[in-house]
């Protein structure tokens, strides 16, 4: 049987507090970030059961990775960084560090690297921030995941990437191009008889407790919210980088306003 998954948005970021942060590279979590961690390993129900962490190579994702699921790593589950679920954008806090980077800044941490190729960050080829190659990638991730023998997984990504991942665009203008809170997660399983596309479905338990009636998107509007999310990344790519560069990032905790 295919694993059940848990998808997370990571904790907030540098990059979440103004849109002048989107220009640092690979931004850290902000100190109010950690503190959803925290929240997020309290509230999380079954960390018994998950057989296996896989995250986003981004600095943000791998800490709220190894934070949020400190159970799980203190017991000597695998955490494992998957490139395929990085961030969609080409912006600076989109983009990760080099391989040998992540491996200085995690070096005392349980994280496997293996996965990553040395132009993982490039963000072209089957990197590049486009819509078709995006969801090359998120198909392929999909595939990767229904292969596990875990009967549980964690996965730990962006705001942009998961709607990718779930081929659910609801809620996608809610923060600039996310339907997604930072620290949240939501349970999914693997659609029967979807072997090409290898679709995940929420998990009407994880529907109730958003409070989410079910409703079934035609092709037509799924396709016209990719396409208004797409838009609003593109335009974040060209706006407000440099405005406030004079000034330096913003470390306001308890702000959300970006996406990512």
């Amino acid at each position: 049987m295919a694993p059940l998954i848990y998808l997370v948005r990571h904790a907030q970021g540098v990059h979440n507090l103004t849109p002048a942060n989107q220009g640092v590279h690979d931004p850290p979590l902000t100190p109010y970030g950690e503190e959803q961690c925290q929240e997020l390993r309290s509230t999380f129900p079954n960390h018994d059961s998950i057989g296996l962490l896989v995250c986003s190579p981004l600095q943000r994702t791998i800490q709220t990775t190894l934070l949020g699921f400190d159970p799980e790593v203190s017991r000597g589950v695998q955490c494992i960084a998957l490139p395929e679920l990085q961030e969609v954008g080409d912006l600076p806090s989109d983009t990760g560090s080099d391989v040998a980077t992540l491996k200085e800044k995690f070096k005392n941490d349980a994280l496997d690297l293996s996965l990553l190729p040395e132009d993982w960050n490039s963000k072209t080829g089957r990197w590049a921030f486009d819509r078709e190659t995006i969801e090359r990638r998120c198909r392929d991730a999909r595939h990767w995941l229904r292969s596990r023998d875990e009967e549980a997984i964690v996965v730990v990504s962006h705001g942009g990437v998961l709607h990718y991942l779930t081929e659910d665009w609801a809620g996608s203008e809610k923060v600039e191009g996310t339907g997604w809170e930072n620290a949240e997660f939501r349970s999914y399983r693997f659609l029967d008889g979807d072997d090409e596309s290898a679709s995940l479905g929420e998990t009407p338990e994880s529907r109730q407790g958003r409070c989410i009636k079910d409703k079934s998107f035609t092709d037509a509007e799924k396709n016209e919210l990719t396409e208004s999310a797409v838009k609003t990344w593109e335009a974040q790519t060209h706006k407000n980088i440099n405005r406030d560069r004079r000034t330096g990032p913003c470390e306001k905790d308890g702000m959300q306003s970006c996406a990512a």
